[in-house]
């Protein structure tokens, strides 16, 4: 179905693209959600709304890990993996900014060159643009679109530093953490709030000569893992090694999700994690509401730069001035 050469605000005629799997629609879909223009933001909170009913079917996987663990490289591999199994992959991948442009600095595109050329996946690469933890401010509804074009697996791919893990662990179904072979050095820098939140940890680059470390790894992270308490009473995080550039283990690692969503589905667990997620997203997109009328109101702004003025010159407290500023949104 042929993209409407309609105005961007056509919301109906946008809806109709997603609901046909058209591309370039998903694609303009995600640029205007991603925009700060008013009118564009108006439309935005239309069309997901109107969307909704075609949303929430999909496995959503959050991925983390280190620099350098090779999470492209893993998604590239899995997501070739499910597409031969007929199934459709969106990767959301959340670029660190760059500090002076606010752009992408990686290009995921690059790095997942299998995924980049099939037809049966979606890349979006995004500028973390200083929202928290490196995340995208809308990639939630970008999950959500995803899904409504006809996506049944969306990967999310963190930047692997701050808060993203958190972030990212709250709108997907499995959060997944890669880590590399060397039990013992790895594990002197081991992020416990990582491993706390993961629903399995990964060991890539079991291949080759890194076939024993890997697997002593493996050792390492499940007697941590002993000593740490688990998510969900129904579910034990499991540790898995594997090699993304082989393709070893990827089967594995696919059955392991899939074992979760069926557990956590017939505990229940699975329903209420995402009514938390919905509530948590609110109050989110809440925090943002807050924020842009501070920035674009023109007459809160002009107060609240001399406040800033008066709190770097000491004449007022910090906290006061945060009760000043929000007598103003009242």
């Amino acid at each position: 179905m042929p993209l409407p050469k309609r105005s961007p605000l056509d919301i109906k005629a946008l809806v109709r693209a997603l609901r046909a799997g058209n591309r370039a629609a998903l694609a303009r879909a995600i640029t205007l959600i991603e925009s700060r223009r008013g009118d564009h933001q108006a439309g935005a909170r239309e069309l997901v709304q109107a969307l909704l009913p075609e949303t929430g079917k999909a496995i959503r996987v959050g991925i983390t890990g280190s620099p350098g663990v090779g999470k492209s490289t893993t998604i590239d591999a899995l997501g070739i993996f499910l597409i031969e199994r007929g199934h459709r992959v969106a990767v959301l991948a959340v670029d660190p900014s760059s500090a002076r442009t606010g752009g992408s600095i990686l290009g995921d595109k690059t790095r997942m060159a299998q995924l980049a050329a099939s037809d049966g996946a979606y890349i979006r690469p995004s500028p973390a643009s200083g929202t928290l933890g490196g995340v995208a401010a809308k990639t939630r509804e970008a999950m959500l679109l995803c899904e409504a074009a006809g996506f049944d697996v969306v990967l999310v791919e963190t930047v692997g530093i701050g808060q993203s893990e958190t972030a990212v662990c709250d709108m997907t179904d499995f959060f997944l953490a890669l880590m590399l072979p060397g039990a013992g050095d790895e594990l002197q820098g081991i992020k416990k709030g990582v491993v706390e939140l993961a629903d399995m940890i990964a060991i890539n680059k079991a291949d080759g000569d890194n076939v024993k470390r890997a697997t002593q790894a493996a050792g390492e992270y499940r007697s941590a893992l002993h000593i740490l308490t688990p998510r969900s009473e129904h579910w034990q995080p499991p540790v898995v090694t594997y090699s993304a550039l082989t393709g070893s283990g990827i089967d594995a690692l696919w059955q392991k999700i899939l074992d979760h969503r069926k557990i956590m589905t017939a505990s229940g667990e699975f329903a209420t994690r995402r009514r938390e997620q919905q509530v948590k997203w609110m109050w989110s997109m809440l925090e943002q509401r807050i924020m842009a009328r501070l920035r674009n109101d023109g007459s809160v702004r002009s107060k609240v730069k001399r406040i800033e003025a008066d709190v770097a010159g000491g004449r007022i407290s910090p906290s006061l001035a945060a009760e000043h500023i929000s007598e103003m949104l009242r």
